[in-house]
């Protein structure tokens, strides 16, 4: 009998899918991406109650700009969750290495450029100082992040004196607030201010606009090129599940999922268009996922974390170092946290000593209404995007309807009360 050695990939567990017509499609679906169906109904809900206003296109904007931070950061504690910790600092980080950007720019007179590199170096020391209490000393690390969000809560208070520090440099500022330049050219909307009304509730009208300003043809065309690529993706994913023998839908469900995938994509990219095109942030945010998406699908490193997530002893007697796992996770969870950091700042045009409180419940609410498990090893990039998204939704949504902010946090409070009991739930059921 064979000893595992290091390089033994860990590879998770895939679900086969079922073939059969258009009902068990949409049973699975609901099964396995309630998350989605939650996001529409959110949409569906806010644009009914907020008179067709949800869907604007500069409302589906802010989505990407007020809330690019949640995108990235969530990103980071995906990997902590999945591993099986948590991280409460990720506020607080955030806000303290705005912060220290704010002051190298500001007060030292720092090129942005040097000063951003210096920041998200300062956030991988922040990880490798958390990450190393957590994988080689074996403190809890709900207790480690717990005293990390008091410690960089108080260190921005003092870095700053109390006081903001800012404005910023343009070029600063356009990480969060600039949008990638039209290199194509813009033409006038051929719907010219139409709306579609699908459904009426009484007083409320489900009406979806699509007319808008002149149309960014180079944002229109990055959605159809990511809508191809996702296509290619799936196509490529179910050959190779075809050759190793699982089950696959059949391809009228493989088409119809994908078909709306794409108009889901593409609609979005019609509203950024009507704007001012895709914000800077997004490019970033989608950058970063796509890598996120290859590192935890398509790498030894990624096979690994979830591995530990799922059975660390199990992982350990196959030679995976989990202590150096862990470690890592929260050394690209310091560094996320500095980019998240560095939007926030960017985003108010200067570093103010709240600067990040009350961020995490949105990052780790993000995470596990996304479908990642309380009890590590389950989690995907794709359902934690959905998550952010999902969140991004309800911020906007529930601004435009002037509802309270202590209203908003007891309402996301009670999302992501729910989604954890769903999850412990179908763990017990497994059980």
């Amino acid at each position: 009998m064979s000893t595992p050695t290091e390089s033994t990939p860990i590879a998770p567990v895939v679900d086969a899918e079922p073939t059969g017509g258009f009902r068990a499609l949409v049973g699975r679906n609901v099964r396995q991406s309630g998350m989605l169906v939650a996001l529409l109904i959110a949409v569906v809900f806010f644009q009914l109650t907020t008179g067709g206003v949800m869907l604007k296109s500069l409302n589906v904007t802010n989505i990407f700009l007020q809330n690019g931070y949640i995108l990235v950061m969530a990103l980071g504690m995906l990997l902590i969750i999945v591993i099986g910790n948590i991280d409460l600092s990720v506020g607080s980080v955030a806000g303290f290495l705005g912060a220290v950007a704010a002051i190298l720019m500001v007060k030292v007179g720092l090129d942005p450029i040097l000063a951003v590199l210096l920041t998200l170096v300062a956030g991988g020391v922040i990880g490798i100082w958390q990450g190393f209490w957590v994988a080689y000393l074996r403190v809890p690390s709900f207790i480690v992040t717990l005293a990390g969000m008091l410690l960089f809560r108080g260190a921005t208070l003092w870095i700053l004196g109390g006081q903001p520090v800012g404005p910023f440099a343009e070029s600063f500022r356009a990480i969060s607030s600039g949008f990638i330049p039209e290199v194509i050219g813009t033409f006038g909307d051929p719907f010219g201010g139409a709306e579609i009304a699908l459904l009426t509730v009484g007083k409320w009208a489900l009406v979806i606009p699509l007319g808008g300003g002149p149309l960014n043809l180079t944002t229109l065309l990055l959605g159809v090129v990511l809508s191809a690529v996702l296509v290619l993706l799936t196509w490529r994913a179910r050959a190779e599940q075809v050759k190793y023998g699982f089950t696959v839908p059949s391809l009228r469900q493989f088409w119809l999922r994908n078909a709306l995938v794409i108009v889901g994509i593409m609609f979005v990219a019609y509203r950024l268009a009507g704007y001012k095109g895709l914000p800077m942030v997004a490019l970033i945010a989608f950058i970063l996922i796509a890598f996120y998406m290859f590192l935890t699908t398509r790498t030894v490193l990624g096979r690994r974390i979830y591995a530990v997530g799922g059975n660390a002893k199990a992982a350990m007697l196959s030679g995976v170092n989990s202590k150096r796992m862990v470690f890592l996770t929260f050394v690209n969870m310091g560094v996320l946290a500095a980019l998240g950091g560095l939007i926030i700042s960017a985003r108010l045009n200067s570093a103010t000593p709240n600067s990040g409180y009350g961020f995490e419940l949105d990052i780790i609410a993000a995470t596990f209404v996304g479908g990642a498990s309380a009890y590590g090893g389950v989690g995907t990039v794709a359902g934690t995007v959905i998550g952010a998204l999902f969140f991004g939704v309800l911020n906007i949504g529930m601004g435009v309807m002037s509802i309270p902010i202590d209203y908003q946090f007891a309402i996301k409070a009670l999302v992501l009360l729910v989604a954890v009991y769903f999850d412990v739930r179908s763990k017990n059921k497994e059980g």
